[in-house]
């Protein structure tokens, strides 16, 4: 659905009211068009029905007191988006969805930051995957009972038949990273009917 923008006799009140519009489709485009669409019909409706119970004065005055109470796009829509984005990424299982949710987020609290290190750590099991193909001799998970434990790279500080997991090294990492992914998941959207 299209916006119907509100029409002004005032041309301070019309340009006052379009840079707000543009405030607000600035603060949303991150979002997917039908929440950017909700969220801009939304607060172009207060506005509509806040000028309509007072029909009579002057537009700008009215404008700005209406637009002084919204309060500033930046700061009102910022929790909103970060929701709406966390929504949408838990709905498509997209992972730079989650990432970006996340990285919206992490203002919002400790628990936003511990996901976010969790994705670090997926995005680190695809990293050693990658690395394991370049250099296979140097990475993976080394293990020598009292003197090494590395899960990477070793440059060369151990000796490769300390490697244990060989060839199930991607394997493994791979099933890792898609276990991580979906606890990660799960546990955002428990958090989320948590916060409902």
């Amino acid at each position: 659905m299209k916006l119907k923008e509100i029409p002004f006799n005032d041309q301070s009140a019309e340009r006052i009211y379009k840079d707000y519009l543009y405030r607000i489709k600035k603060e949303v485009k991150g979002l997917n068009q039908q929440n950017q669409d909700e969220i801009l019909m939304e607060l172009n409706s207060h506005i509509y029905e806040s000028l309509q119970e007072h029909p009579t004065g002057n537009e700008v005055e009215k404008l700005l007191n209406i637009l002084e109470k919204l309060g500033r796009p930046e700061e009102i829509l910022k929790p909103l988006v970060a929701d709406k984005k966390l929504a949408e990424a838990t709905k498509t299982f997209n992972p730079i969805h989650v990432f970006k949710a996340l990285l919206l987020n992490l203002t919002n609290g400790i628990s936003y930051i511990i996901f976010f290190i969790l994705y670090l750590f997926l995005f680190g099991f695809v990293f050693l995957i990658g690395a394991k193909i370049w250099n296979p001799s140097q990475v993976g998970f080394f293990y020598k009972p009292g003197e090494v434990f590395i899960l990477g790279h070793s440059k060369g500080l151990v000796n490769p038949d300390d490697e244990l997991l060989g060839n199930w090294f991607i394997p493994a990492m791979v099933v890792s990273a898609i276990a991580l992914y979906f606890i990660i998941t799960l546990l955002l959207k428990l958090k989320r009917t948590i916060n409902k």
